[in-house]
């Protein structure tokens, strides 16, 4: 995926989940943050943020710009928490993400209740197997290692369990967990952030849930997936 018009900014202050204050051509600018997660390691003052500017195209936006992307030291990290099941979505289609257990897909259907859950895609390939599909996007890295979630995150409990039961019930059921940088040596569930999001992945894993990580190739102005990253549950 591309972002039409990138510009670098300095970033300044988070005042509330959805907006942040940069320093922008030497002007301070309120900007949306495009992830409601805490990212309190990657919104540091100082700390260079890449903006989506929608001059042109605002439309009924209220502020001109998305906070995208941001600079940790050399790597650079796409934090655009809609990017992660754009970017699935193309590398599904594709071919770049070969799901186990499936052929060729046929049907690639964004946004579908099942149970009591919103699963972000259901999947259907060439031989009639049906599936579930969730997207997680990992902002989070230390020392080369990827973890997911930055905070606590009961819905990310619920969609592993659904897609349990989903398995259960006949269904391929897969978590996709998309590195937004590159370079990890490994994904991790985070037990010290959110220990019992690790307990249901690795149950989940158990009883038949692929659990599968790629990386990404991040430009300030665009993401693709890439290769596969390891996912290390103990």
């Amino acid at each position: 995926m591309k972002y039409q018009k990138i510009v670098s900014a300095e970033f300044i202050s988070r005042p509330n989940r959805f907006v942040a204050n940069v320093m922008l051509n030497g002007n301070e600018v309120k900007v949306h943050v495009k992830n409601t997660g805490r990212c309190r390691e990657l919104l540091v003052p100082g700390t260079e943020v890449y903006l989506d500017d929608f001059t042109g195209r605002q439309g009924s936006r209220k502020l001109l710009y998305d906070l995208v992307a941001v600079k940790k030291g050399e790597l650079l990290i796409n934090m655009d928490s809609q990017a992660p099941n754009k970017v699935v979505k193309e590398a599904l289609e594709n071919g770049t993400i070969k799901l186990p257990g499936m052929a060729e897909l046929t049907v690639i259907r964004p946004e579908t209740v099942y149970g009591d859950s919103r699963f972000d895609f259901f999947i259907q390939d060439k031989n009639g197997i049906s599936g579930y599909a969730e997207v997680k996007g990992v902002t989070l890295e230390n020392d080369g290692i990827a973890s997911f979630p930055d905070a606590p995150t009961e819905r990310g409990v619920k969609h592993l369990r659904e897609l349990v039961r989903a398995r259960e019930n006949g269904f391929h059921a897969s978590v996709v967990f998309v590195v937004q940088m590159e370079g990890m040596k490994c994904v991790t569930p985070n037990d010290e952030r959110h220990p019992e999001f690790g307990e249901a992945l690795r149950y989940a894993a158990e009883k038949g849930v692929n659990v599968l990580a790629y990386e990404c190739r991040v430009a300030p102005d665009f993401l693709c997936i890439t290769n596969p990253v390891e996912v290390k549950l103990k």
